[in-house]
């Protein structure tokens, strides 16, 4: 690096603002220049660029270090004389860099004393041009901390960072910083715009050395007048091309003067009718850009490894959105087999009535027998209770008075369904049916008579006629009570409980139920709607599809849970209290005989 202290970049002019005698030398401090903060101003064609590419050129001519930020690659052709390096987004550039080699610049500029010049104009993508200009300086301010080595930045069009209105980006803030705290790490910046009054005064009023240039709007000859005196900003309109104002602290005054012309190529100038020749541009040496290339090589092999990654992960989502398509229409193809099987039990159902029929029959014959349990016991264990029915009531709905004409009736209907005559017996569907007498305890002077269902021929006299047998006293109570019997099932209420006697028979259902049905009753109830086979899970199954349907069509058989769509189903204790009590309870007392069958039957203790 040369020893100079000074270098002579203009003459004085003549004219209005003028000071001293023209044509003398006009000198800038190197220190001052390469360590301080400038502002260069003036309207399109003015001289602006001209001043600071001969600030450049007098800078590159004695070794000193500088980056020049290009906005509008116009500075490449200080690459005829100097071997400067150009970076930037495109092949005219030496090498194209990304924010990635952001510290590696600062370093050859810095660390190796290596000019350059960052052409952000050579990016299409203005957001990545600002993310590569705030890394830069961010890299420039860290490392000049360490190198306390006098280097200089200049930035065009710095309006565009530091805009006196609007919000500023993370460029302009760090520009900011460089002017505010790089002079006393040697790090010195000069920003040149058109355009004066879209500039931060923040800025302007920290500079040390500022060049004004032609300007005529209004605005901005409205700064001349604040910051040097209004007989400038009258003056600063006529100012010839190249001419300036020029203020510094050194020499504490304001000066006209005439900047030199740049030597190189004027890469800035407005093109004209002649044809353009492009000069013979100096090449950087290979070592310059050789590590730079191996950032961008490794750059490079990062994104096509990350390219292959994203392609591989395209792949997989692809193959879990089929996977999961699939999966769908396996459900779905399930949901409708569900439904299809629901549809067919219940036309399964309505064919055959019968079916029905005996379901309700057994019901009432196992509360029947119940009862008739229950009032055993009563007898052999002392007094009844104020409830129960009188011995004498108990024997007329049992005996052969109310009973009789009811069992009869009863024998007359089993004998005549589906075609067949009392005469014959009980006949269904055209078959000869066998009317044994039961031999279970129960008396023939009873009129007891066992009635085969479905038309087969029934021969086992032990088990079948004992069911035919309840079932006809069943029906004969039932008939009984419809006459208005006395001692109806609707006055009985269980021993153990002080409630509606409807609790005593849906108690009777539950009780009929395995301990694993029971639990998944439960779980409907304290779940709310869901599928068998999580009902089945909750209740201590294995998760068998098969087990899980038998046990809840058992539930839905009993009417103790309903299907309430897409495949779940859910509890219907609370409905299924109104219905048995023919809707005389209230909600309390429906929620009572509820919570009470909760708390005695869905508790999981028993089988």
């Amino acid at each position: 690096m040369a020893e100079t202290e000074q270098i002579t970049v203009a003459t004085t002019s003549a004219g209005p603002g003028g000071t001293g005698e023209p044509g003398e030398t006009v000198n800038l401090p190197v220190v001052e220049l390469l360590t301080g903060r400038g502002f260069i101003t003036g309207k399109s064609g003015s001289g602006k660029s001209n001043t600071a590419s001969v600030i450049a050129e007098k800078l590159l001519d004695n070794g000193f270090g500088l980056l020049i930020v290009d906005i509008d690659g116009e500075y490449y052709g200080l690459k005829e004389e100097y071997e400067i390096l150009h970076v930037g987004g495109d092949e005219e550039c030496d090498i194209q860099v990304t924010e990635d080699h952001a510290g590696k610049i600062a370093s050859l500029a810095l660390e190796q004393n290596v000019p350059i010049i960052l052409d952000i104009s050579s990016f299409l993508d203005e957001e990545e041009a600002e993310t590569l200009l705030t890394e830069v300086a961010k890299q420039l301010f860290a490392k000049a901390k360490k190198q306390k080595q006098p280097f200089l930045m200049l930035v065009e069009e710095c309006h565009e960072w530091m805009p006196e209105k609007g919000s500023m980006g993370e460029v302009g803030k760090m520009l900011i910083k460089i002017g505010k705290r790089g002079r006393k790490h040697g790090l010195g910046i000069v920003g040149i715009s058109q355009r004066p009054a879209d500039v931060k005064k923040d800025y302007i009023t920290q500079c040390d050395w500022l060049v004004w240039h032609r300007l005529t709007w209004n605005n901005d000859t409205k700064v001349v007048g604040r910051i040097l005196d209004n007989q400038y900003a009258d003056a600063v309109e006529d100012l010839d091309d190249g001419e300036a104002f020029m203020m510094n602290d050194w020499a504490e005054q304001v000066s006209r003067v005439q900047f030199h012309r740049k030597q190189t190529f004027d890469a800035g100038a407005t093109p004209g009718l002649d044809d353009f020749e492009r000069p013979e541009l100096k090449s950087v040496s290979d070592d310059l850009v050789s590590e730079l290339e191996t950032i961008s090589e490794e750059q490079q092999e990062t994104e096509n490894r990350i390219k292959e990654l994203r392609e591989e992960l395209d792949k997989k989502n692809s193959r879990i959105a089929e996977l999961e398509a699939e999966l769908q229409d396996a459900r779905d193809l399930s949901r409708m087999a569900e439904q299809f099987t629901e549809a067919m039990l219940d036309q399964a159902e309505d064919y055959n009535p019968g079916r029905t029929e005996q379901e309700k029959m057994r019901r009432q014959r196992e509360r029947f027998a119940d009862s008739s349990d229950s009032d055993s016991e009563a007898d052999a264990d002392g007094p009844r209770d104020e409830q129960s029915p009188e011995p004498d009531e108990t024997a007329d709905a049992t005996s052969g008075g109310g009973f009789g004409d009811a069992f009869s009736a009863f024998a007359e209907d089993g004998a005549a369904m589906n075609g067949g005559s009392a005469s014959d017996g009980a006949e269904t569907n055209g078959h000869a049916a066998n009317a044994d007498t039961a031999t279970n305890g129960a008396s023939a002077d009873n009129g007891a008579a066992a009635v085969s269902v479905n038309g087969v021929a029934d021969t086992d006299t032990t088990d079948t006629d004992d069911e035919d047998l309840r079932a006809a006293i069943a029906e004969a109570v039932e008939a009984e009570e419809s006459n208005g019997a006395t001692g109806s099932a609707e006055d009985e209420s269980p021993s153990d409980f002080d409630g509606p006697a409807v609790y005593g028979d849906l108690r009777a259902d539950i009780e009929e139920l395995d301990r694993k049905t029971r639990r998944m009753l439960a779980y409907y109830r304290e779940q709310g709607p869901g599928t068998p086979l999580n009902a089945h899970f909750s209740a201590g199954g294995s998760g068998d599809r098969t087990a899980a349907y038998a046990r809840n069509r058992e539930l839905r058989l009993r009417e103790l849970v309903e299907h309430v769509g897409r495949g779940k189903y859910d509890s219907r204790l609370a409905a299924l209290v109104r219905e048995e009590s023919d809707r005389r309870l209230d909600e309390d007392e429906v929620e009572s005989v509820v919570s009470r069958l909760e708390s005695a039957f869905l508790d999981g203790n028993g089988d």
